[in-house]
């Protein structure tokens, strides 16, 4: 490729403070070949170390007062990931990968940026239809703008459709031809693909699946909850998880 590729995140509010864009500027330095663009897109840059190369800017306003305005409903279940289709997406061009904060890159991932499609996204393990999880998604900036006009236009007919982001953003995509999953096993689940099953989390250290490039971590725990074994939820056991904080720095 000869013009860089980006990644982009976005951090707003106080679930995630600025060591989690830090730590994923860091994994991206040591796991992407390729030249690239990283850009956090946020409320508030407090703590956000721009020596690690990264650019920060402000979330991109989209003409769309509930957005624009920051309100309440916005800021939950990952919707404010939708101004990422903001045209043009301040001054970025070309392919563009999405990463939410919460994960841990453990093997290059300059592969994510080969196949071919319009908008390429994990496949939600938990759901039989087309729903993707929009942990890890990649597409041209600037494309696929239609989606905040169709929030901005029809937003609570879209909210009692859908649950979330990730629900709207990719069934509407299936529904347009241009929805692609990453290959099996390039994204994992901690929860669902990384820990034993049942008792064996009493036994057992959660594992890196082969093949795997990226794991996902969505709910509880969070990756630093994993480290030190702290489950988030009664009914699960983590033991500590070395591997993670040799990955998540």
């Amino acid at each position: 490729m000869s013009q860089p590729v980006n990644i982009i995140c976005i951090k707003w509010g106080q679930k995630y403070g600025s060591d989690y864009v830090n730590r994923l500027r860091a994994m991206v330095s040591r796991h992407l070949s390729l030249p690239h663009r990283f850009v956090c897109f946020t409320d508030d840059p407090t703590g956000i170390d721009e020596n690690l190369g990264i650019e920060v800017q402000a979330i991109p306003k989209i003409g769309f007062a509930d957005f624009d305005n920051f309100e309440p409903w916005s800021k939950g279940h990952g919707w404010l990931k939708v101004t990422s289709f903001a045209d043009p997406l301040s001054d970025l061009t070309g392919p563009t990968i999405f990463l939410d904060l919460d994960i841990v890159i453990v093997d290059s991932i300059d592969c994510f940026f080969e196949p071919e499609g319009e908008f390429r996204v994990i496949k939600e393990w938990d759901k039989s239809d087309a729903t993707g999880n929009t942990s890890v998604y990649r597409f041209e900036a600037g494309a696929h703008s239609d989606l905040i006009e169709l929030l901005k236009t029809q937003k609570d007919k879209v909210l009692r459709e859908v649950r979330n982001e990730q629900e709207f953003v990719t069934l509407n995509l299936h529904r347009q031809g241009k929805l692609d999953y990453w290959p099996k096993g390039w994204c994992v689940s901690f929860k669902r693909h990384c820990m034993p099953k049942g008792i064996m989390q009493w036994f057992k250290t959660a594992s890196i699946p082969d093949g795997a490039k990226i794991v996902i971590f969505h709910g509880k725990p969070h990756p630093d909850d994993a480290i030190i074994g702290r489950s988030g939820k009664w009914y699960r056991h983590v033991k500590p998880v070395p591997w993670i904080a040799e990955n998540w720095k």
